[in-house]
């Protein structure tokens, strides 16, 4: 079963990641329609599917996989999960960002710029960047 757990949670991580590096692109262009014009309105579409269908349901799965092999295998005493369950959290706040983003954007309430949008487009790279070496390196 373990095996079974572990590949759900990278498909889960697989597609929470897509989500969360495609949906600071489309702020950026959102940032650019008119409000209220047809496009800006095609953007409050797409960012609120993308996020209810593919990187809120995505996130919940890679928890509580995620979760459930650190019990089984434990992992959650060693020090290179520590710091990877530190970066999951922090993930998962940037996540919360993105769900204020969403929702300011869906009532023309947006006040950030595309540069804004552009530089934490990074943040989840670097977090990922970060888990990776940490589960397959296990510097510690």
């Amino acid at each position: 079963m373990y095996e079974w757990i572990k590949a759900l949670h990278v498909i889960a991580i697989i597609s929470w990641m897509a989500g969360m590096l495609y949906l600071p692109r489309l702020f950026v262009y959102h940032c650019e329609a008119e409000i209220g014009s047809r496009q800006s309105e095609t953007f409050k579409v797409m960012e609120r599917r993308l996020l209810k269908a593919i990187i809120n349901p995505a996130m919940i799965v890679a928890w509580l996989a995620g979760l459930w092999l650190a019990w089984q295998g434990g992992w959650y005493m060693a020090g290179w999960f520590q710091a990877k369950f530190a970066l999951a959290l922090g993930l998962s706040a940037v996540h919360g960002i993105f769900v204020r983003r969403v929702r300011d954007f869906a009532h023309d309430r947006n006040t950030r710029s595309q540069k804004y949008y552009r530089i934490i487009n990074e943040v989840p790279t670097i977090i990922m960047i970060a888990i990776v070496i940490l589960v397959i390196v296990k510097p510690f």
